[in-house]
């Protein structure tokens, strides 16, 4: 076995950078990331999580995918997830209403029952039953646009609902640029809608930072924030609360992203106000926003910054909040790999395994299906102190 095989990916793009004799300011220009972002993947700050960046830094520095990955095969469960994204990609690819095609045989959902069926696929997802959510998701793209066609005041909302879940699930599974399309269509759908445009542009702001555009998603957010902000937070309507301080931690985490600390922890701290209108418990267009979610979002941006310490602290102190386990299975998975992150950035594999562990018993798919969680997995696996339960589970995956 070549010596590099032991080495985490990050060291290992910095190996093969090095064999090929190129900066990272080279390296960043040619993947058109910042030297930043490749500085942060090379002392795993960051974690490559998505196959579409795994490929194309692979192929700048001409090496195979897989050794970069450190193994001589795919990933388990790769397969699965490009035939599942490629469903939704041709279901999204149709036009068939557009060209009046409509097909044969297929009756118009009424509008009560495809927004019963978008719920399903809402529920589905916060749930973490990500390969349930494939299955639906193609018929009900379809469906929620012939309705729309029939019932354009009816059939929008579900519409856009339908987009915003499509948008979501395609970024857990690592496919930016087809959610891409998925958001595009929602933010064209919700137009002259000022509640709907913000709640379409929530996924629109996951969709930026996961290609890559963090300050694009900074600037995006912002604007959508402001544009439903209540003139009063104090006398603000929930649901717009919701929103707005939704899309300011968008704009935080993209900030944090971007390496504008500063920026992050006040938006945070602004989300934080508009939360305690809120309250925890509450689902409000699907953004699961309160004082426990923000908070979440004030550990995460601590990890993304590097502050390992300030994030693992505050970590043990926010799970014990009666709003943790009044947030969906879904977005406390999706926390919980973040905090590990953090936890094995703080050289202690033993908890980042344990919170591994953790994140797989409420939702698997978090661990199993999603590309980030399968990658940590395999960091945290490869260490000699990891637990063995999570080397196990390592090993049943494929990803050790």
């Amino acid at each position: 076995m070549d010596r590099t095989d032991l080495l985490p990916v990050g060291r290992r793009v910095a190996y093969w950078r090095g064999r090929r004799k190129l900066s990272q300011q080279v390296l960043a220009d040619r993947l058109g990331k910042s030297k930043s972002w490749v500085d942060k993947v090379e002392r795993g700050v960051r974690s490559l999580d998505k196959v579409s960046t795994l490929h194309n830094i692979a192929a700048v520095l001409r090496i195979d995918t897989a050794v970069l990955l450190g193994r001589d095969a795919q990933p388990a469960g790769l397969s699965e997830r490009v035939e599942g994204v490629e469903r939704i990609r041709v279901a999204l690819s149709t036009y068939e209403i557009a060209l009046e095609r409509p097909a044969p045989r297929r009756p118009v959902m009424p509008a009560e029952r495809l927004t019963q069926e978008m719920a399903h696929a809402w529920t589905t997802f916060q749930h973490a039953r990500y390969p349930q959510a494939v299955d639906l998701l193609p018929q009900l793209v379809a469906s929620a646009q012939r309705t729309h066609a029939h019932d354009p005041g009816g059939g929008r909302v579900p519409l856009v609902e339908t987009y915003r879940v499509t948008a979501a699930l395609l970024v857990k599974l690592g496919a930016p640029d087809v959610a891409w399309l998925a958001v595009d269509r929602a933010m064209t759908a919700a137009t002259g809608d000022r509640e709907l445009v913000a709640a379409a542009s929530v996924q629109l702001g996951q969709v930026l930072r996961e290609s890559g555009q963090a300050r694009v998603a900074k600037s995006v957010m912002l604007a959508a924030a402001y544009r439903i902000a209540p003139p009063v937070v104090e006398f603000g309507d929930p649901a717009e609360l919701s929103l707005c301080g939704t899309l300011l931690v968008q704009a935080a985490l993209a900030a944090a992203r971007d390496g504008d600390d500063r920026t992050a922890v006040e938006l945070i701290d602004e989300a934080a106000e508009m939360a305690a209108g809120v309250g925890d418990g509450h689902d409000h267009h699907r953004t699961g926003f309160g004082p426990t979610a923000v908070e979440l979002a004030r550990i995460t941006v601590a990890a993304e910054r590097g502050d390992a310490e300030e994030a693992v602290a505050r970590h043990e102190r926010v799970t014990g909040r009666d709003g943790w386990r009044w947030l969906s299975a879904e977005h406390r998975a999706a926390y919980l790999i973040d905090i590990a992150r953090a936890y094995l950035h703080a050289d202690d594999p033993v908890n980042a395994g344990r919170i591994l562990l953790e994140a797989e018993r409420i939702a698997p798919a978090e661990i199993r299906h999603r590309p980030a969680g399968r990658d940590l997995l395999a960091q945290v696996a490869r260490d000699p102190d990891a637990p063995t339960t999570l080397t196990h589970l390592a090993t049943t995956l494929g990803v050790g």
